[in-house]
């Protein structure tokens, strides 16, 4: 396994920011917006007083028709005069007058620019800032473009261009003071996400359950966050068997890592619960060959917990959160897990297992068990679950089920980060298709709209001490957490780190609330 430390990118992307004008900061490249025009060619923004200076610049961009669409980058020569090599004209679309939207096109243009300079050393990004919104949606887009994965490369690994080594975000309408909160922030959420994504990057053979909990141990080590594993005998005891039955066909043993961050006056405790199947080959419910080729993907759920818990530790947010890294390698063999089998969750309650594709609900069940018996204010699971979850919302938009008000406050955090997520009901006819003739319930139910029967069969697990109700949304990221086409705006190809930005949100939403 890659050094764990090599991983983290302790230093990532360099952030700054700057209130002087564009001649008094050097770098290789000046990025500018570009508006969508209502006649196809694009209009570029400049910064207040910089007209005449960068007058060749709208020459170029209507010279090349530069049309400002969302992820269109161009490059043209920097003027004569000023302290750079190119500028980058980055599309902005229709950039609205505000909200979330407005962060979201700034965000994108600032990741697709900086994707765009890969393999230089620096930019300046002087897009639209006219608020504290839009300067940190610009560095949080810069920290989130700025990945290369060549950590499994040898020969090739010079083909890889490195990110962007540093970004200086000219935002002179925005007090120093609050530039260096949204800087501090910014780098701890690029780091989360970045680490999150080479997490699922990385091949099967190297991140199994045991390397993904040693992973952990290491990146927690000189944080705030204290680091419990268990393995298969402290698993047997504790009744972990949904665990243990999804990876007992595995020469890798399950695990099931504990994240606990608790920062003195906490206002409230979230446990997140995420389902980390290293490599899901579907087990004697075998799938396809074709349907394998992304099933190092199937742990994104706990990848983004483990990379949530650090950076609220990073942030200080004053919210305890406990991580609950459910892991497993769904493999088939001679002691693999049989279709009729019956396993017992942890608190007893027995599933038929009558498919063992449908496995990180089994695994998830153990998690959100033992998250509620500590009767934490809230539990949010976060999964690659269903393909019926892509069926329905497609790839890049995750599904929030749960109960009404928490599943309202993580799709306005999955909004305000800049996420997609849509709230999906819980439709209580479906739930009967779940019921089993020899055990509690069986792990698979109606076909129909089998991203909601997903939900419904976590939701039985979901239950506090003395049988009080623990709050509770589930986020099914299947699509979203892995982009198998090119990379578009901040996101890369491959792992894309979805629900990481939502999770911390979240958090700072219910550390705001309580003030």
């Amino acid at each position: 396994m890659p050094d764990v430390q090599e991983l983290l990118e302790p230093r990532g992307i360099e952030l700054t920011a700057t209130h002087k004008p564009l001649g008094r900061t050097p770098a290789h490249a000046l990025v500018l917006a570009v508006q969508k025009g209502t006649d196809g060619d694009g209009r570029v923004v400049l910064p207040a007083g910089e007209q005449r200076k960068l007058s060749p610049v709208l020459e170029a961009a209507a010279a090349l028709r530069v049309g400002g669409g969302a992820d269109e980058v161009t490059l043209v020569p920097a003027p004569s005069g000023l302290p750079f090599t190119v500028v980058a004209l980055t599309g902005v679309g229709d950039l609205p007058a505000g909200g979330p939207e407005r962060a979201e096109a700034l965000r994108r243009a600032a990741g697709a620019a900086v994707r765009r300079l890969a393999g230089t050393d620096s930019a300046v990004l002087a897009l639209p800032v006219v608020s504290e919104e839009d300067a940190a949606a610009v560095a949080e887009g810069a920290a989130l473009g700025a990945f290369a994965f060549s950590h499994q490369r040898s020969v090739t690994a010079g083909s890889v261009k490195a990110p962007l080594v540093s970004a200086v975000v000219h935002a002179p309408d925005v007090a120093r003071t609050a530039l260096s909160r949204i800087l501090d922030r910014a780098t701890a959420l690029g780091r989360g996400v970045r680490a999150a994504r080479t997490l699922v990057d990385l091949s099967p053979n190297v991140i199994y359950p045991e390397a993904v909990a040693d992973y952990a141990r290491q990146a927690a080590k000189g944080t705030k966050v204290s680091v419990t594993v268990l393995a298969e005998k402290d698993l047997a005891k504790g009744g972990y068997g949904g665990l243990l039955g999804v990876g007992q066909g595995s020469v890798h043993g399950p695990r099931l890592v504990k994240l606990e961050y608790s920062p003195a006056r906490a206002s409230r405790h979230y446990a997140y619960v995420g389902k980390g199947i290293t490599f899901d080959s579907g087990g004697l419910s075998l799938k396809p060959p074709a349907s394998m080729m992304t099933m190092k993907s199937d742990m994104a759920g706990a990848a983004a917990v483990l990379a949530t818990v650090l950076t609220a530790a990073e942030l200080g947010l004053p919210v305890k959160v406990t991580g609950w890294l459910c892991l497993a390698e769904n493999l088939p063999s001679s002691t693999a897990t049989r279709p009729g089998d019956v396993i017992t969750i942890r608190g007893g309650r027995t599933v038929e297992v009558l498919n063992t594709d449908a496995e990180g609900r089994l695994v998830l069940a153990d998690g959100l068990v033992a998250a509620c018996e500590e009767a934490p204010d809230a539990v949010v699971d976060i999964a690659t679950l269903t393909g019926a979850q892509m069926v329905a919302l497609g790839s890049r938009t995750f599904g929030i089920m749960g109960d009404d008000a928490l599943r309202a406050a993580v799709a306005d955090a999955a909004r305000a980060a800049g996420e997609d997520g849509w709230q999906m009901p819980l439709p209580e006819h479906l739930r009967p298709s779940l019921d089993s003739k020899v055990a509690d319930l069986k792990n698979i139910g109606d076909k129909n709209g089998g991203m909601l029967v997903a939900g419904l069969f976590l939701r039985e697990f979901v239950g506090g001490p003395d049988g009080a109700r623990v709050p509770w949304a589930h986020v099914d990221i299947a699509g979203p957490s892995f982009n198998e086409g090119s990379p578009y705006g901040y996101t890369p190809a491959e792992g894309t780190g979805a629900g990481v930005r939502t999770l911390v949100r979240l958090l700072e939403d219910s550390a705001a609330a309580r003030g």
